[in-house]
């Protein structure tokens, strides 16, 4: 058990504490770390500007308090750059509450509270929404290989490619590594969420890409203290976050797609496209690494929207 006092002063050093706790027991992502670590920042924060003095002190009232000062608080979409006029959403104030409700209760069962704060806290509602899906003619416009690419483009060209034809996420094409590249049997090893491995197929034309990366490309950026990642920046680097979100949005740009773009509509636009073409909903789960079929059964909700515009432009009695 720690002390029975403990400081607002002192919570940067409990939240890493609870991080190493996630990364370690939990098993949680870095980007998992990441999230929980920006959040409990803006708590702690809002706690020292009100003068909370310990996390003893902490109430259900002060956290209501502090949910909706974040619930007024402008945010941000769309990448840097792009306000989102009003309040946060629904989807960041769930984070939010999630991220509250484990870190109090680690601080519980460290004995750090008497009692948890968060215990009859609830989560807001989080409406489904569908997944936002690129179309057929964006996705063609998108993979389309400028001619005389320079070895960036074919990079970029290659991470387009295998992000549709496999659905990966943008960490997940960030640290594939070379040894999980096996072309004659046109599969991927990914290493996902909680480092968990799933096997997932590539097509012809996602294989050509990524062969044409290989050969050509990669050893041009290839430099002496390169990492074994397959996808390299022009400096010979591991792609940070931003720096291929921001190489895929442009590729878009390029495409001609003015709609809001994330890079993650190429792992949406992958598993509508299965659901549409029937693919089965535990082939699509298993495809995108996901823990739960719940998660996979938005997918449902999209193809029957697919459904039933294919039928309303077709039957000749509607």
């Amino acid at each position: 058990m720690r002390g029975d006092v403990v400081k607002w002063g002192g919570m940067e050093t409990l939240v890493e504490e609870f991080l190493v706790h996630v990364r370690h027991e939990r098993g949680q992502s870095a980007n998992t770390q990441r999230t929980y670590a920006a959040l409990l920042g803006r708590f702690v924060a809002w706690a020292t500007g009100r003068g909370l003095a310990t996390a003893r002190d902490t109430t259900p009232g002060h956290l209501m308090e502090f949910l909706a000062s974040e619930r007024s608080r402008p945010a941000r979409q769309g990448g840097p750059g792009r306000p989102r006029k009003g309040g946060l959403a629904s989807t960041s104030l769930y984070a939010q509450v999630a991220a509250l409700r484990a870190f109090f209760r680690f601080c519980t069962d460290e004995g750090l509270v008497t009692s948890d704060p968060t215990e009859n806290l609830s989560l807001p509602k989080r409406w489904k929404s569908l997944p936002k899906s690129l179309s057929m003619d964006e996705v063609s416009r998108l993979l389309v290989l400028p001619p005389g690419a320079t070895p960036a483009e074919l990079c970029d060209h290659a991470i387009l490619e295998v992000a549709y034809a496999s659905g990966l996420r943008l960490a997940e094409l960030r640290g594939l590594r070379i040894e999980h590249v096996h072309p004659e049997a046109g599969y991927l090893t990914v290493v996902g969420k909680g480092g968990k491995e799933r096997v997932v197929p590539m097509g012809g034309k996602a294989r050509d890409a990524l062969a044409r990366y290989m050969e050509v490309a990669r050893p041009s950026l290839v430099s002496p203290r390169s990492p074994g990642v397959v996808f390299l920046t022009r400096r010979g680097t591991a792609f940070g976050h931003v720096t291929m979100w921001g190489r895929i949005r442009r590729a878009a740009r390029r495409a001609g797609i003015e709609r809001p773009f994330t890079p993650h509509m190429l792992r949406h636009s992958f598993a509508t496209h299965l659901m549409e073409n029937g693919a089965d909903l535990r082939v699509i789960q298993e495809l995108l690494g996901h823990a739960s079929i719940g998660t996979t059964e938005v997918y449902t909700h999209v193809s029957g929207k697919h459904l039933s515009d294919v039928h309303r432009r077709h039957h000749p009695r509607v």
